[in-house]
């Protein structure tokens, strides 16, 4: 092919506004793109910019006079309008949208337009990762895909518009960005498109879009104070809600919003906000869960979450607040145990006066061990010894209330596997076969009332072992396996038991991770034969010089 041809093959939109120094490097990105410029258009909108954010782009189109087109405009508060003034003017067959501090890898267009062509794709997503500390989610990118769903799991948290889209369905569906949303606006045209998309790709195997965190945190997500979001997930959810029917699909949509927006709402900073704006978010987020907040939904959302929206949807404000407090100084609360199932006690549990459902504050489906492990401690040990026999006599608190008859204390051998290493305990696999629990134990209420005292006395045998001293508990139909930890604690003196003959030993130490461990095994071990000391002698040798 000769010449730029009538119809490139791509139109990137590029709203701007004051993202200097930003926005050489983005624009680098686009004109370096290897699908070459001849099929790129690139339409960047100056949205007012006080900084030289409009001059770079003017220079840019001086130095590619048939690629880059720019707008200049005042002010509009948002990156909606210029984009929307991009789109009238673009002519690509698939239209991109990029923010102005971020950057593409250099085959990002190409990969994407190729993905589209070959599989009739409407929408692309092409791999996206965050610069600078900016958190993107990664589990959409796991591998390519031709076909995924805007009802999946991963979907409904990748809801920028920086993806490709088929300018065909645009235009036929005109769709455009609300004005009025300064934050979030991108969303409803993203749901929109993937509504009315044949299919919608993923292009995994290769790093697309840079998304920048400014240093000084200027991007205007970063900038917009609660009200303001709450208006504009109003507004998303809003939108949402006229192009998908109430059910699973919209649930699988709306978890997001009630995880991520919502949920953002009513962290840490939500106790310092004054009075009437505590007032305002409950009652938003009272009409939003009212509406949508369906009982698969809030099943589907984690206890601590699901808590906080119906302390919300209650106008509790209180209560909410001391959740949120509580928690960042305390830690979660405890479990509630009862009947097989476990309630996180956060404030305005079985209280008379907001007549809450237990099932809002219960664990559905939903995996604590380490939540379980923070609350774990060791309180003393020691050995018991009568005559010849020894036992292992322990105080342990953990975060569980109510029905405890299933906490115990085991003693046993190997190490726990290392994917329970970050939570510091695991949830045994279903169909686990423990055998009974060896020695006596003893239950009861903490003073504070927001833990269990557990005391164990369990035996040991005269054998040669290393066992890892470990808490089992049953929670909401699983059973917890929890390494109990030194935390500082005093380990009890090694000592010497089982007669005078053949004495054996036992000692209490911590392991490298902390974890409390208890050897035993004979006082005066028999030595081995000349031949096995003069092999081990020569294998330390042979490792010693291959270091």
């Amino acid at each position: 092919m000769t010449g730029r041809p009538d119809v490139p093959d791509v139109t990137v939109v590029v709203a701007v506004y004051n993202t200097m120094p930003y926005l050489t490097e983005c624009l680098n990105s686009l004109v370096g793109q290897s699908i070459g410029l001849d099929r790129l258009e690139i339409v960047a909108v100056d949205d007012g910019s006080t900084d030289d954010s409009g001059a770079e782009i003017d220079r840019f189109a001086e130095r590619y006079p048939g690629t880059v087109k720019v707008l200049h405009q005042p002010n509009s508060g948002g990156p909606a309008m210029p984009s929307n003034r991009a789109l009238e003017l673009a002519t690509g067959r698939y239209v991109y949208f990029i923010g102005s501090d971020d950057y593409l890898g250099e085959e990002a267009l190409e990969r994407m337009v190729t993905c589209a062509d070959t599989h009739g794709s409407d929408v692309v997503i092409g791999k996206m990762v965050g610069t600078n500390g900016r958190y993107v989610r990664q589990s959409l990118y796991k591998a390519n895909d031709p076909d995924v769903s805007l009802y999946g799991t991963e979907l409904p948290f990748a809801l920028a518009n920086t993806k490709l889209f088929r300018r065909d369905l645009v235009e036929k569906h005109q769709l455009r960005f609300p004005e009025d949303v300064p934050v979030g606006s991108d969303q409803p045209f993203t749901i929109e498109a993937c509504v009315h998309a044949r299919k919608i790709s993923v292009v995994a195997d290769y790093t697309c879009y840079y998304a920048v965190k400014r240093g000084d945190a200027s991007n205007i997500t970063y900038r917009a104070n609660h009200l303001a979001r709450l208006r504009c997930t109003a507004v998303i959810m809003d939108h949402a809600a006229g192009l998908i029917e109430a059910g699973p699909n919209r649930d699988a949509v709306f978890k997001r919003h009630f995880t991520w927006e919502l949920s953002k709402l009513i962290q840490g900073d939500f106790v310092d906000l004054d009075e009437e704006t505590k007032r305002e978010i409950c009652a938003g987020i009272t009409r939003l869960a009212d509406s949508y907040l369906t009982d698969p939904l809030s099943d589907s959302l984690p206890a601590k979450l699901r808590a906080r929206l119906r302390l919300a949807q209650r106008g509790a404000v209180d209560e909410l607040c001391r959740a949120i407090s509580e928690e960042a100084e305390h830690g979660a609360p405890p479990f509630h145990l009862e009947d097989g199932r476990a309630f996180a006690r956060y404030p305005g549990f079985r209280d008379a006066g907001l007549e809450l459902p237990d099932r809002c504050f219960e664990l559905v489906g939903e995996i604590v061990p380490g939540r379980l492990a923070n609350k774990t401690r060791l309180i003393e040990s020691e050995w018991v010894q009568t005559g010849e026999e020894l036992s292992l006599a322990l105080t342990v608190r953990i975060g569980v209330v109510g029905d405890t008859g299933s906490a115990v204390v085991r003693l046993v051998e190997g190490a726990m596997p290392k994917s329970a290493d970050k939570a510091r305990a695991r949830r045994l696999p279903d169909g686990h076969d423990l055998p009974p629990a060896q020695g006596e134990f003893t239950r009861e209420l903490t003073d504070d009332g927001n833990g269990t005292v557990l005391r164990a006395r369990i035996p040991l045998e005269p054998r040669t072992a290393k066992r890892g001293v470990r808490v089992f508990v049953d929670v909401a139909g699983g059973t917890y396996e929890i390494p109990v930890r030194g935390d500082g604690r005093p380990m009890p003196l090694a000592r010497r038991w089982h007669g005078e003959t053949a004495p054996y030993r036992a000692a209490a130490r911590l392991n490298t991770k902390g974890r409390m461990v208890i050897r035993t095994g004979p006082l005066h071990p028999p030595k081995k034969p000349l031949g096995s000391r003069l092999r081990s002698l020569l294998t330390g040798a042979k490792r010693s010089k291959r270091k």
